[in-house]
């Protein structure tokens, strides 16, 4: 593993395909009552399907430190999700929701805007607060360019003081109900340090302390890397070939620290476990590119050659999402494909406050 490389200003990477795939070739079979609407009571006691192997195996997710090796590496991603859903109005009275998506500088932001008819550049909006004084955000352009989908605002007040005192939790789109007091603390990781992110590494939301100390006691180790999570995880694929698609950017870096982790695990044999897809695509970004900290959009498709992870602890995703491509180009296609199957017919449940696995890397 190298040092760390100048900043860049982005990292990607071009998909490899070992057949065509479609976006129709990741779809599936989802029972709404599948998709969990809380988390489990305890972080542990979520089920885990080892996937492994073929059958997978049933198991609940406080077994880990039991498959796992001393000298293996666990890899977080340490992001912070900050309260980015905002409401307001319009100067007209019309209603607005804003979702931050990352604070730029000082006071300005990117953010996705609901309205139903959208505010003039150099416009103001006022956001719902209980301060005496109105908390106001000017409409300055859109993002990344003029066509952007996003908008950039300059608000009146610190834009994280603003999320932290009168935002809600940005709840996945498939959470129904209104962010709650449990949210704010469950759609959080224990570990959770710097803030940015618009939705939560969900493979981390398992872990706690008595957790952390039993697999620090078998000799398993840990270290982080910080991607802020944004909220184009959820957007679907919307081109039939996937080849098509274009991948959203998020912010990360890569500590030293962990950069020497890994490659002493390397060294002493050791498996490197991914915690979620944000970190994998962290690792394998600096991977490709040698750059320790930027912007990334890597696409991970199957063909892709995966440098950096061997093991991946994930959540069950959406159908035709750009992370069932993700964990297909890991673990294999197929078998995927048939553990979504068995974790259907057994009940798991799906998405952000659901259930995980466990895969390795395929060898094919």
């Amino acid at each position: 593993m190298n040092s760390i490389a100048p900043r860049a200003d982005s990292t990607s990477a071009t998909p490899q395909f070992d057949r065509q795939f479609s976006t129709k070739d990741f779809d599936f079979e989802l029972p709404s009552e599948l998709i969990a609407q809380h988390p489990a009571l305890e972080r542990t006691a979520s089920r885990l399907l080892d996937g492994r192997s073929s059958p997978a195996v049933h198991r609940i997710f406080r077994d880990l430190p039991q498959l796992l090796q001393a000298g293996d590496l666990l890899v977080f991603n340490d992001t912070k999700v900050v309260k980015a859903r905002l409401f307001g109005e319009k100067a007209s009275g019309g209603k607005l929701e804003l979702l931050i998506e990352r604070v730029v500088s000082g006071h300005e932001v990117v953010a996705h805007m609901k309205v139903s008819k959208k505010p003039r550049i150099g416009d103001w909006v006022y956001l719902y607060s209980t301060t005496s004084e109105p908390i106001k955000a000017q409409l300055i352009g859109r993002w990344p360019n003029e066509d952007g989908a996003l908008f950039r605002f300059e608000l009146s007040h610190d834009p994280y003081w603003v999320m932290e005192q009168f935002g809600h939790v940005p709840l996945p789109p498939y959470v129904t109900h209104e962010d709650e007091q449990e949210d704010e603390q469950r759609y959080q990781t224990v570990f959770a340090k710097h803030p940015g992110a618009v939705a939560a590494p969900t493979a981390a939301l398992h872990f706690d302390e008595a957790l952390f100390e039993e697999l620090a006691f078998k000799g398993i180790e840990k270290a982080f890397v910080t991607l802020h999570v944004g909220a184009g995880t959820f957007q679907p694929v919307k081109v039939d070939n996937i080849a098509d698609h274009t991948m959203h950017f998020e912010r990360y870096q890569i500590p030293q620290e962990t950069l020497d982790a890994i490659k002493e695990c390397k060294a002493r044999g050791g498996k490197v476990i991914a915690v979620g897809t944000t970190t994998g695509r962290t690792l394998e970004s600096y991977a490709k590119t040698h750059a320790a900290s930027g912007d990334t959009n890597i696409f991970i498709t199957p063909g892709f050659q995966f440098e950096t992870v061997d093991m991946l602890i994930t959540n069950f995703h959406l159908p035709k999402s750009t992370l069932m491509m993700l964990v297909s180009a890991f673990a294999g296609y197929e078998h995927i494909m048939a553990l979504y199957k068995t974790a259907v017919e057994e009940k798991y449940r799906f998405f952000s406050y659901g259930d995980s696995m466990l895969l390795q890397r395929t060898t094919a």
